[in-house]
């Protein structure tokens, strides 16, 4: 990935964050590394895991499901995106998303504009995080439990 410095960062440069029993991420390409116009995060998830019902204030998501199936809420829909699918997820608009299958779900998550995955560092290296101040930190609101169709 090409950065204004004309350096590259390659695949597997970062480390694994534990976000949650039963998820990881690692941050692939970070706002910092563009100016704060994307960012790419990859996603581990175990069977049964998934996100509570939320909104992103700030940013788009654009989802591509690289390995397993991943059941997304989008508004009032829901439906089970196989590896190979893209999905858009515009802001203000609740989603969720989670892993009904026995297998892992593996995604590239990119957000548009980039930032929102520093929450992910602050979570996974914060121990006592406040989520509430994350929250309103990065523009992600909980509205809800996880939807019961994702559990």
């Amino acid at each position: 990935m090409a950065r204004n410095d004309s350096s590259i960062t390659h695949g597997d440069n970062g480390e694994w964050l534990q976000t949650r029993p039963g998820e990881r991420c690692l941050i692939r390409v970070s706002a910092m590394d563009t100016n704060g116009a994307y960012s790419v995060v990859e996603i581990l998830s175990s069977p049964g895991d998934g996100t509570p019902l939320h909104v992103h204030q700030n940013e788009d998501e654009h989802i591509l499901v690289v390995e397993g199936i991943a059941r997304i809420t989008y508004g009032d829909k829901t439906f089970d995106a196989a590896a190979g699918t893209a999905v858009v997820l515009a802001k203000n608009i609740p989603h969720a998303w989670s892993n009904p299958s026995s297998s892992p779900l593996r995604m590239a998550v990119t957000c548009t504009p980039g930032g929102v995955e520093e929450i992910l560092r602050m979570i996974a290296l914060g121990g006592d995080t406040d989520m509430g101040a994350l929250s309103e930190k990065f523009g992600v609101r909980p509205v809800g439990p996880m939807p019961p169709q994702q559990r």
